[in-house]
């Protein structure tokens, strides 16, 4: 495994171990919406969120599905990207993702913490159908190969999808979407070419 996504991975299990150890003070580093509104302690938005929500999980099965993700599609763009550029790349996402996350809980007048490294994932997951576009993929559940850029797409469609019609309700659907725009966009601007048009 990659240096990076080894990291990243041993974070985000040794934050959510320390944050079952003291939830309250944990408060204060997932993503919460920006306003005046202070109704639990420790709660409201600060910078420094726009990153630290990605390293905290709302329970196990959360933590292992987003570490699965990381390692499965992460490794492959490391190796793709660079070192550098991988962390660039993968904070890039986490950060649109936490950016259109803020937005829709604005328009939706939804006071509500968000947490999970989905964002980041989902934008691996723009990425690696990018650069390995024909990359065959066999899903967990159900077990159906397809290639990347299918799987993407397909994600991508149903994650819109949940989003708009309000579906699975405490999950950020938008910005898993956000995460992967955003990785969209900077692997535009760094002019780098995929193997075929996504």
């Amino acid at each position: 495994m990659p240096p990076v996504t080894a990291a990243l991975i041993g974070f985000n299990i040794v934050a959510y171990l320390l944050s079952t150890l003291a939830p309250r003070a944990s408060m204060g580093f997932a993503l919460w919406p920006m306003g005046e509104w202070m109704l639990l302690p420790n709660a409201g938005f600060a910078p420094w969120q726009l990153v630290t929500y990605a390293f905290l999980h709302g329970s196990l099965m959360h933590l292992l599905f987003n570490m699965f993700g990381l390692y499965m599609f992460g490794s492959a763009i490391e190796q793709t990207l660079g070192t550098r550029r991988y962390v660039v790349y993968y904070f890039a996402c986490v950060v649109a993702a936490a950016i259109t996350q803020l937005i829709v809980l604005h328009l939706s007048g939804t006071f509500v913490p968000t947490v999970g490294a989905s964002g980041g994932v989902f934008g691996l997951v723009l990425g690696y159908a990018m650069f390995f576009p024909n990359q065959r993929i066999v899903l967990l559940i159900p077990p159906i190969p397809m290639s990347a850029r299918t799987f993407a797409i397909g994600y991508a469609a149903i994650e819109l999808a949940f989003g708009v019609f309000g579906s699975q309700q405490g999950v950020a659907h938008f910005a898993h979407l956000g995460g992967m725009a955003g990785g969209w966009l900077l692997l535009r601007h760094w002019g780098l070419r995929a193997r075929s048009r996504l």
